[in-house]
């Protein structure tokens, strides 16, 4: 315990993030920030409610933050810090099409973690995701394994249980894996993916795995068509926490984020979903799996639609 988190934005998203870390009990304080007044104060009144019932003895520390930086104060030496700010997106946008208004609002909010939590590991959630987790490194200056970002859990967790609800099987049955960016370049590596150990392309023809592959793509985009405000928040949030509870305990876990990658693969100076072994300072290791040549290729085209949206980041 006396590890302390904090979650910035307390949307649904936000909310359901620092809800996941308190019932972990593996923290002292969850810090939970938005710029709405008295919203996070109230979520965190009604969360410290529910220790009783659900046993844990975190607790949750709501904080309005001002234009100016005000209330960051309270987020003052957290070990891991999540951000969450931003827009979400709404039927008929993709994910870039929040990259002008969110990088304002990311950068903000990277240079009061840099302030007042200066030694914290950094995870980035906010859309676009990949530019955002390399904006959010730029502005607080961290070192590169001390920011990452929230994408390969979540998709990989869509594409998981899509091949389970297919196949009718439990979903701790099927494992799959997910490389490349959160959006379009996502690259899905059907020759990791296993049915209680047996390749899923022998479980399932081609043109089945491609369309499972297709709706894992459109995954976020299909939840906020039918949600028709705002976007997913129950497993993007779960994997968030999963992150950060994997930073708290050193754990060393490999999972699915996008991390800064410099030479692996032979890709070079790019943030890029990979899978990592994840412990107190970050990003202690990107594990380079065995891929096949034509899914290396694919990584390889996401490294570089990705490294010329990063590009243009530098000036937002």
């Amino acid at each position: 315990m006396g590890k302390k988190v904090t979650v910035v934005g307390a949307g649904f998203y936000g909310s359901t993030t620092a809800q996941r870390l308190a019932e972990y009990d593996v923290f002292e304080t969850v810090v939970l920030t938005d710029i709405v007044e008295g919203k996070p104060e109230g979520l965190a009144l009604d969360m410290n409610q529910s220790r009783p019932i659900e046993g844990f003895e975190t607790k949750i520390v709501g904080v309005t933050t001002g234009p100016n930086g005000e209330g960051y104060e309270a987020i003052a030496d957290s070990d891991i810090v999540v951000i969450t700010a931003g827009l979400p997106r709404k039927p008929g946008m993709s994910r870039m099409d929040l990259l002008g208004v969110n990088a304002k609002i990311v950068r903000g909010v990277a240079e009061q973690v840099a302030k007042h939590a200066p030694n914290a590991v950094v995870i980035v959630v906010s859309n676009p995701l990949d530019e955002m987790t390399a904006l959010a490194q730029i502005a607080t200056q961290f070192p590169k394994n001390r920011v990452m970002g929230q994408a390969g859990m979540l998709d990989t967790a869509r594409f998981t249980n899509f091949v389970a609800e297919t196949l009718d099987v439990p979903v701790k049955s099927v494992k799959t894996l997910t490389l490349g960016s959160h959006g379009d370049t996502m690259v899905p590596v059907p020759s990791q993916c296993t049915v209680d150990g047996k390749p899923l392309t022998d479980l399932l023809p081609a043109d089945k795995i491609e369309e499972l592959v297709v709706r894992t793509r459109n995954g976020g985009a299909e939840v906020v068509a039918l949600l028709k405000t705002g976007s997913a928040y129950y497993a993007p949030s779960a994997a968030a926490a999963r992150m950060a509870k994997a930073v708290a305990e050193d754990s060393g876990a490999v999972m699915p984020v996008c991390a800064w990658v410099d030479g692996e693969y032979g890709i070079n100076g790019v943030y890029l979903g990979v899978e990592a072994a994840i412990g107190a300072a970050g990003i202690k290791s990107v594990v380079e799996t065995a891929l096949t040549d034509s899914e290396l290729a694919g990584l390889k085209e996401a490294a570089e639609a990705v490294r010329a949206k990063q590009a243009d980041i530098v000036s937002l």
